[in-house]
């Protein structure tokens, strides 16, 4: 009995001494990933990365000579030498970029009387049906009526008109030089700011109130004659952006109430990426009320569009102390602003091509 005891505990003590030996280089039993439940889904697994879409700088020197060259050619009032005149260059520029351009010629109706017009019409990639349309006022106003002397004269428009045009004449040019699948209508609508504006109420702009049907018709005739006359039959868009006096030293967009009404995904999308862009300060969340502009017209069309618009103050400046006087020239445009202005529109219209903005 006693040999047999020794002889176990000889046995174990051998078997002990081996497994001891053995069981640090077996490998490790661990869970296959389908037994796996709860932890797969945990808050600590990684997020989905976002998709990151390269945006081409935002020129602001070449917007800057844009609406130089616009102004140089002095005031651009439908029927005149230098209406004409920065027509043709407007039509030759954005071909020598590479679009097909569309002249729709039309009669202004205006409140003093007919003129001859003309909405210039720009398509990059007119072939794609899936589009984007950018638009501005290409006229400027007949009178400096808010001006303290010569209020009878025509003004030069170089914010309120030649800024908004010039921006769509930077991004054609950067679409030539960085293309994308997306097709983009660039509309210069004429005859806008030809309105009747002798008589305002409670101290403030005609097209700041938007009460007087007769007169807010004499406004934006271009877009009017335009929404009801499409250059292409059936045309649309997925949205539309409206620039409208972009281009001032410390301009502010606030949010404009047509466009929160009619376009609220697309303008919160775009207050957004202000945002994301450190422009916040100048792009705030507040509104404005409605503002009687060619954005009404593009939205009666069955558009959803934004009309990015500087309003600084309230009433009765509200756009500015040099709106509709002989001050809005090129000493009060800025490369600060059309930079920013630029560089939301673009970065929209370039998460647009990818599908990373609606």
């Amino acid at each position: 009995m006693a040999n047999s005891m020794l002889k176990n505990k000889r046995f174990w003590i051998v078997l002990l001494l081996i497994a001891a030996f053995v069981l640090p280089y077996l490998p490790i039993w661990t869970p296959s990933p389908k037994t796996i439940t709860s932890d797969s889904t945990s808050s600590n697994a990684p997020e989905k990365p976002a998709v990151q879409v390269n945006v081409p700088p935002f020129n602001a020197d070449s917007a800057y000579y844009f609406v130089e060259k616009q102004v140089s050619f002095g005031p651009r009032v439908p029927g005149t030498p230098a209406h004409k005149k920065c027509g043709a260059w407007l039509v030759g520029e954005f071909q020598r970029m590479g679009m097909t351009v569309i002249e729709q010629k039309f009669k202004a109706q205006t409140y003093f009387g007919a003129l001859d017009a003309v909405n210039i019409i720009a398509q990059y990639k007119p072939e794609l049906p899936n589009r984007v349309l950018l638009c501005a006022h290409w006229d400027s106003r007949h009178i400096g009526d808010k001006d303290s002397k010569d209020q009878d004269k025509p003004i030069l428009g170089a914010d309120d008109g030649a800024s908004g045009v010039a921006m769509m004449l930077e991004i054609a040019r950067m679409l030539q030089a960085n293309p994308i699948e997306l097709g983009v209508d660039f509309i210069c609508f004429d005859a806008e700011d030809l309105g009747d504006d002798r008589d305002p109420q409670a101290g403030g702009s005609i097209m700041n109130q938007g009460n007087d049907d007769a007169k807010t018709r004499t406004w934006c005739l271009g877009s009017q004659h335009w929404s009801r006359n499409l250059h292409k039959p059936g045309y649309s868009a997925q949205y539309g952006i409206l620039f409208d006096m972009v281009g001032s030293r410390g301009a502010v967009f606030p949010r404009e109430s047509y466009s929160a009404a009619y376009a609220p995904g697309i303008q919160n999308q775009l207050w957004n990426i202000a945002a994301e862009l450190g422009y916040g300060a100048s792009f705030p969340n507040r509104e404005i009320g409605r503002i009687t502009d060619d954005h009404v017209y593009v939205i009666r069309a069955g558009i959803p569009t934004v009309d990015i618009i500087n309003v600084p103050n309230p009433p009765p400046h509200s756009f500015g102390s040099y709106h509709h006087t002989h001050n809005d020239d090129m000493s009060i445009i800025d490369r600060n602003t059309l930079n920013m202005v630029g560089r939301v529109a673009t970065t929209a219209i370039y998460r647009t091509a990818a599908g990373t903005f609606l």
